[in-house]
Parts: C-alpha cells; structure tokens; sequence
C-alpha cells in the first residue's frame, strides 16, 4: 500500500456502507475522517454504541451463488470487503442463508475501524455538510433527517421521498414452547436451524382475524406512503387477502411437523439471532402493532404462548434520494463529484447492497482523490455494477428502492431450457460475473501500489 496519508476524505455515518467506504479508503493509504452521532445520540431504530448496526434482521439472506444475493455476497469477498469478513466470522447456522450474530458481527467491525491508524472516528453529529475541501461520502442511512436532510435535498434539488420499514421481535429462546414446536429448514436444507410454530386451519383464521384488528402504533402519514414490499408490515399483507401470509413468512411448503407426519396448513418460522442460541427473531414478522397487542396477538401462535421478547417489533420511516436523476454509476452527485453516497439512501435496499453501494463509493472518491481510474469499471455483467447503473439509470420512469436481483442484470447469451434452465442460466452468469470481479480486484492491488 501506497503512503497518501497527507490526504483526507471525509465519511459521513459509520453503518455498513460507510465502514465499508472507509475501510475501503484507508486500504489506499488516504487518511479517513469518520463522523458518527453514536454514542451522543441515536436514530429512532438504533440501541448500540458499536458500528453497523443491524436493525431490522440478523439474515444477510441467500447464500447460493445461484441467486444474485448469493453471487453479490461472493463478489464481495473477492473484492476483500470488511463487511463479509465480518460477516463469515460471526455466521449462524441459517439453512441455505447467512445469518450472523449481531453483536459479534458489529463488534468486528468497530474493532476494524477503530484500530485501523488511517481512520480517525468523530463522535458528532453531523448537520452539515463539512466545507474543508476535502471529497465526502455521505453514508447516513435511511433515518438521515433534520437538518442534514434538508442540506441534502438543497444540493439534490430533489424532493423528499421516503418510505416506511419494520423490524421484527425476538423472543428469548427458553420461551418457546418446544412441546408444540419443531426445529427443521424447509426442504431439509440446513438440518435444524430454524424452530417452527405450526398452524391449523381454524388457529390460522383465528389468528388472522385478530391480527388486521389488532390495535396499531400511530406513525405518521404511514397510510399515505410508500411499504417497501421486501419489508412488508404483517397486519398489512394480512389484510391483502386470507391466503396471502401462507404465501408469504407463514408458508407451510417443505415443511413436515414430526407430530402428524403432514404438513402444517401454515407455518410461522424462527430464525436464530445470536451464536449462544438465545435469541430467535420471528422471520417476515415486521409489525406496527403496539407492544401490548404484539404479545397478546403473536401469542396465539402455537408455541410463542408465553414467548419472552427481546425486542418488540418497530418501525421506521427510510428516506431515500432520486438517485437515477442525481446520481451517476459511481454513486457522486451528477453536479458535484466531490460528493458522494452510499447506502439505503441511494436507493438500493438490503444490508448487502448497502456495502456494495459502500464498496464502490470509497472505491471511486478515492480514486477521485488520487487521480487515479480503474481500467475497466465493473458492469451490468456484474451484480455490484447493474446495482450501480440502476440507481443512476436516467431512463427510470418511477424509482423505487432495489434489491439485487438478476433481471436488473445483463442476460447472459445462450438458451437455458428444461427442469434446470434458471439455476444453469444463473450459474454460467455467476461464473462470468466472478471473472470479471477477480480482474477488478487485480486492477485495484495495482492501483494501491501506485
């Protein structure tokens, strides 16, 4: 690593993206000012002191590298993200999926930042955008309000826009009720890492009809705004329709409860929180519910009777930019490339695609910073660039925050047909993309050598 530790880039907000973004910076030898509000104060959905906070789930959802969650996580550890590191070393058993253990996963990642020489962490509050001449990533998450939001939609031009997300509870583990749970993953996939609470017909109905009645916490204007569908209210999909919830996190499909040998009519399953098994989060369980009515309601699941809760179910108001009128595919403003941003700010939605917007933000400042440009930027044949390039996509006719997924992607040539044609059509794109990541990644070590 090269020594330009006379220069200085500023990161604003150290979650995912922006402990990505920084952790990305310093590994050019450039000096990184990062400023946090935490410990002095907190967003309406943050508790802890530490770094990268998980808020709304412990998943980082599909492992495959058949799914582009899956690939996106593997181009990540190509690329030598801090976030993975973190990640891989903090996992818990999650079926086909990666969940962490979300105190040793964010305790990773501020003993990284914090020990790392080139990172000085400010501990304020940031209302305004700094003036020291210095290139900035702004990483403050979809909770960015008050008057840093207004300095924000000032150099956007933009309006506000902004959607609501919820958390789901977690119940203490020796709560549940095992007599009438069962531990399996769907499909068999994974052995037992999930506890499941199984459903008949008349207990679902009863239970659906207490929950789109069920007394709701006021949060403002919700009912006016956009819900984002990926982090769905559950009195909310109850209310699109009897069937919808078994469709959805009460799906019963591929899994068989050992008591009757059949399969449940419908299924609530959890997911473990903590590597010590003592926490298990209610999976697809984002609720608005007032506490009193998440205990009284969530309890006439069979198993979750007398369920203790470490956490009650919240939510939250995210607020996100324009991005495709604002943004280019290097995640700098379009008037101002000084300034750039990373996270569920831009747009795009999901702890992953918050580091990879992180990635690619401290990736490209401090290439700005240094004069510097890769040989080849990564494309729409990649994961992590079609997130890019749909974000600052001006042809976008409505935007709406994105997960990853394959068909914002470019298609991969050839027929793919039969029983296997996704899964193959997938890979071969898999195995493309990491070509292109592994050449990224040598392009980058020269570059930090320069």
């Amino acid at each position: 690593m090269a020594d330009h530790s006379d220069k200085t880039i500023n990161v604003i907000g150290a979650g995912l993206a922006g402990c990505e973004a920084a952790n990305l910076i310093a590994s050019f030898g450039i000096r990184v000012d990062l400023y946090e509000m935490k410990p002095k104060s907190y967003s309406p959905a943050h508790h802890s002191e530490k770094f990268a906070e998980l808020v709304c789930s412990n998943s980082l959802r599909a492992a495959a590298l058949s799914n582009a969650i899956g690939l996106l996580k593997e181009e990540l550890r190509r690329l030598d993200s801090l976030i993975m590191r973190a990640a891989d070393s903090a996992a818990v058993p999650a079926g086909g999926a990666l969940a962490v253990d979300r105190e040793e996963f964010s305790s990773y990642i501020t003993d990284a930042i914090r020990n790392n020489p080139l990172i000085n962490v400010i501990s304020s509050e940031v209302t305004d955008i700094p003036d020291n001449g210095n290139i900035t990533v702004i990483a403050t998450g979809p909770l960015t309000s008050g008057k840093l939001y207004e300095n924000i939609r000032k150099l956007t031009g933009e309006n506000d826009l902004h959607f609501f997300d919820a958390a789901a509870p977690i119940v203490t583990y020796d709560s549940i009720d095992m007599s009438k749970a069962f531990r399996a993953s769907r499909y068999g996939k994974g052995g037992d890492d999930y506890i499941n609470c199984p459903m008949t017909k008349e207990e679902y109905i009863n239970f659906r009809n207490e929950l789109v009645t069920a007394e709701q916490a006021d949060v403002k204007g919700f009912d006016k705004e956009i819900v984002f569908e990926g982090c769905m209210p559950i009195e909310v999909m109850a209310r699109r329709g009897e069937d919808t919830m078994r469709f959805g996190p009460l799906k019963p499909v591929g899994l068989i409860d050992p008591k009757t040998g059949k399969e449940p009519y419908a299924c609530l399953q959890l997911r473990q929180d903590d590597r010590a098994k003592t926490m298990f989060n209610l999976v697809g369980f984002q609720t608005r519910l007032k506490w009193p009515e998440q205990k009284r309601v969530f309890g006439m699941i069979p198993g979750l009777e007398n369920a203790e809760y470490y956490r009650m179910g919240v939510m939250h108001r995210n607020t996100y930019l324009n991005s495709p009128t604002c943004l280019t595919s290097r995640y700098s403003l379009r008037n101002n490339e000084d300034i750039f941003f990373a996270g569920q700010i831009t747009g795009v939605e999901g702890y992953i695609e918050s580091t990879a917007s992180g990635f690619l933000a401290g990736l490209y400042s401090a290439l700005r910073c240094l004069g510097m440009d890769l040989a080849k930027a990564p494309d729409a044949e990649t994961v992590i660039g079609a997130m890019a390039l749909y974000v600052s996509d001006s042809n976008v006719k409505k935007f709406v925050p994105m997960n990853a997924n394959f068909g914002i992607c470019a298609p991969v040539p050839g027929k793919f047909r039969g029983k296997t044609g996704k899964k193959d059509r997938n890979e071969a794109f898999a195995a493309r993309s990491l070509e292109q990541i592994d050449s990224l990644m040598q392009d980058i070590n020269r570059l930090r050598s320069l």
